[in-house]
């Protein structure tokens, strides 16, 4: 039996080889197991080494100071100690009022605790983009207002692909002593980060985004006397006192390596997966009913929203058997409800049901592509004709 093709690149991606054998390294008696807090010994002194080397490539991977590199358990918890870190600080300053801006298509790692803040006080604008999926400069301006004290946007959309011109946002944001956070999860190891031009304050990583372990990620915190972060984990005062807890050396060297390839790697990965992405779309851009969601030359290489108008979203997906892919985030899947980006960018329900989004990557290769349109001409014309 044939194993799908895999287009859920999105949702997460395979570890590298490489990323897994370094990891391998740091599990046994034989390897570099120890804690990296234990520094009465030589094994503890080893760890903490490692782990340092890791700070660095994930650094480096962004242009950050090392000093800036909180670890993590992943994107989720960077985005929750982001809003809540900098909400908190606020708040000690400020007991009342307090004023934040998200995008009504940020992921739910960052909805939800701006959801939860809401309940604590805070005032939450959710900034509509426009039908290409991205907040403009303008959009983000009328939001703001005399009390805002933090925007979160996302760089990269994770269902439509699209980037938004961060540098520009923060720009605005600065200009007015408001401090951004920007989720990079589906952006780092994708496109090219600088956190220094780019001029964010906080940026969520996620290792698992760009081939390496789930369960690890990091938090860029700008080393500046504006940015204080108040922990959400407490328990022994690691990581510059923002994050507690037992540092997984091996989850941190798997994310370490990680970036290291993906720097490496960035524009040999993305020009190829690209031509393969576009191949992709050319394939089946001329099917009755067809088109594509978000912006077409904003967007990153390896994601391709895809609306099949007419389709029942339900029954194409279970059609499409040999192919693994989405309607949507991998933390909604097992809804059926419409994707809330897609309304978001002006959908209708029966539209936004009905599209799937393509992720490619590292590993996608031309054969696996051309199977894929096979296949989905095949299925569409199939359920068009029903």
């Amino acid at each position: 039996m044939r194993k799908p093709v895999y287009l859920d690149y999105a949702a997460t991606t395979p570890v590298a080889p490489e990323v897994a054998a370094a990891m391998a390294q740091c599990l046994t008696l034989d390897g570099t197991f120890a804690n990296p807090a234990s520094r009465a010994h030589l094994y503890g002194w080893q760890a903490e080494e490692l782990v340092e080397e890791a700070r660095a490539n994930v650094a480096q991977l962004i242009n950050a100071d090392p000093r800036e590199i909180v670890w993590t358990s992943g994107a989720t918890e960077s985005n929750n100690l982001a809003l809540k870190g900098i909400a908190e600080t606020y708040r000690l300053a400020h007991p009342v009022g307090g004023h934040i801006v998200v995008s009504a298509i940020e992921h739910k790692a960052v909805l939800d605790p701006a959801a939860w803040l809401e309940t604590r006080g805070f005032r939450i604008t959710r900034v509509v983009p426009n039908a290409e999926g991205l907040v403009t400069v303008e959009n983000l301006a009328a939001a703001l207002e005399a009390d805002t004290f933090l925007v979160s946007l996302m760089q990269v959309n994770n269902e439509l692909g699209c980037i938004n011109d961060i540098k520009s946002l923060v720009a605005l944001c600065h200009a007015r002593d408001i401090l951004f956070h920007c989720d990079a999860a589906q952006s780092a190891g994708k496109i090219a980060i600088d956190v220094q031009g780019l001029g964010v304050d906080l940026l969520s990583l996620s290792a698992h985004k760009f081939y390496g372990p789930k369960g690890v990620g990091a938090l860029y915190v700008k080393r500046a006397a504006n940015v204080k972060v108040a922990a959400q984990i407490h328990g022994g005062g690691h990581e510059r006192s923002m994050r507690s807890g037992t540092l997984a050396t091996h989850q941190l060297v798997g994310m370490g390596e990680a970036a290291r390839l993906a720097q490496a790697h960035l524009d040999a990965d993305s020009q190829r997966i690209r031509v393969l992405r576009d191949r992709l779309w050319q394939g089946i851009a001329d099917l009755p009913g067809v088109t594509r969601n978000g912006s077409v030359n904003e967007c990153v290489s390896g994601i391709l929203n895809v609306a099949f108008d007419g389709a029942d979203g339900e029954m194409l997906l279970l059609s499409l058997r040999d192919l693994a892919l989405s309607s949507g985030s991998a933390c909604n899947s097992a809804s059926m409800s419409p994707s809330y980006v897609l309304k978001a960018i002006g959908l209708s329900d029966e539209t936004a049901q009905a599209s799937l989004r393509f992720s490619l990557g590292r590993y996608t290769t031309a054969e696996e592509i051309e199977f894929a349109i096979e296949h989905l001409r095949s299925v569409i014309s199939k359920l068009q004709k029903a």
